[in-house]
């Protein structure tokens, strides 16, 4: 049975995210209403900067939308691609800043702040320390929602999917895209540990040990995300469904959100962008699609999943996205489902 409201867990790591985003949102508004707090004028009136800052305004904005629909009654009536495809994309993005932001802090404290730029450093601090609350706050709601919504991701085995038409094109998709995330996350790994060949001059002399934990991670995460998405379609392992979702939902995601990015900001060009020759641009110009393609390719697993829940077969699936509040009284769906916590 799918619960309708929600744990006081779920509400409290929702208010914290949204409460994280507030100060970047407020900076956003600023810098786009021309107010330079934090940055040179030349820089807060570039042009590029302004089409960036209003990029990423909607990025986050659309993640506090999302924090508010896991309280709200109306939240478990959406969609679950308007769902699950921002989530996969923000979470892939954030997980990222999560795990490495407090590592950089650690190993080089003070110094992980530029010193010179257009960007003064109390920005940097205040912005990444945001990100990181907003991360973990967004990724522990999303997780309770999708318990809530969906309970039978959670409780399936990896072993339990349906054999169906598509099937052995997710396989030979999936075994393809493992090839190419070895590939591409030994690159990253080898930068990590030291390796230059690949990165740009400019860059490869201003290398740090945050640039080696980001590099390690998407490495990691890139070939996580291989494996665990042969190991979901093929129904490989003695495990819960939900522990390989997982690793090939961040990992994906980060390689398409970060990869999708960083050719925005370099396309975009101005003071943010720039060329990525030669090795670089190809990596994140394959990590886009890659990350694209296995997000694909999991979206037809969940869906075929599904079907046997939504045709009354019974609990070993994940249920249809449509969801029973539907036909329910609607009065209270602007109010939060903050009552009845047990």
């Amino acid at each position: 049975m799918t619960r309708t409201t929600p744990s006081i867990g779920r509400v409290t790591a929702a208010i914290v995210a949204i409460a994280a985003m507030l100060p970047y949102l407020t900076l956003k508004i600023l810098w786009m209403a021309g107010n330079p707090l934090g940055l040179d004028q030349a820089f807060v009136a570039d042009p590029t900067v302004v089409a960036l800052n209003a990029m990423t305004f909607g990025m986050d904005a659309v993640g506090l939308v999302m924090a508010l629909g896991f309280i709200m009654r109306w939240g478990m009536r959406l969609p679950a691609w308007l769902v699950l495809l921002p989530l996969w994309v923000g979470t892939g993005l954030l997980s990222v800043v999560v795990a490495t932001t407090p590592l950089s802090v650690l190993v080089e404290g003070a110094d992980v702040l530029p010193a010179a730029g257009p960007i003064q450093p109390w920005v940097f601090a205040v912005v990444y320390s945001g990100f990181v609350a907003q991360g973990v706050g967004l990724m522990v709601s999303f997780a309770l929602y999708a318990r809530d919504r969906w309970p039978h991701v959670f409780t399936t085995a990896v072993t339990d999917r349906p054999v169906t038409l598509t099937t052995p094109f997710q396989i030979v998709v999936a075994r393809g895209a493992l090839l190419v995330t070895l590939l591409l996350g030994g690159i990253r790994l080898a930068w990590a540990f030291g390796v230059t060949a690949g990165l740009p001059g400019g860059m490869a002399d201003a290398y740090s040990p945050s640039s080696a934990f980001q590099d390690g991670l998407k490495g990691l995460l890139a070939i996580g995300a291989g494996a665990a998405l042969v190991a979901m379609v093929t129904g490989t392992g003695r495990t819960a469904f939900w522990k390989p979702l997982v690793v090939a939902w961040l990992g994906a995601g980060a390689m398409f959100g970060w990869g999708l990015y960083a050719m925005i900001v370099t396309a975009a060009g101005g003071p943010l962008g720039g060329n990525a020759p030669g090795v670089l641009g190809v990596v994140q110009l394959f990590e886009t699609l890659t990350g694209l393609v296995m997000g694909m390719c999991g979206a037809f697993l969940l869906a075929e999943r599904s079907r046997p829940a939504a045709g009354g077969s019974g609990g070993r699936h994940v249920q249809a996205a449509q969801h029973p509040l539907e036909g329910e009284d609607r009065e209270g769906d602007r109010a939060p489902a903050d009552h009845g916590h047990r």
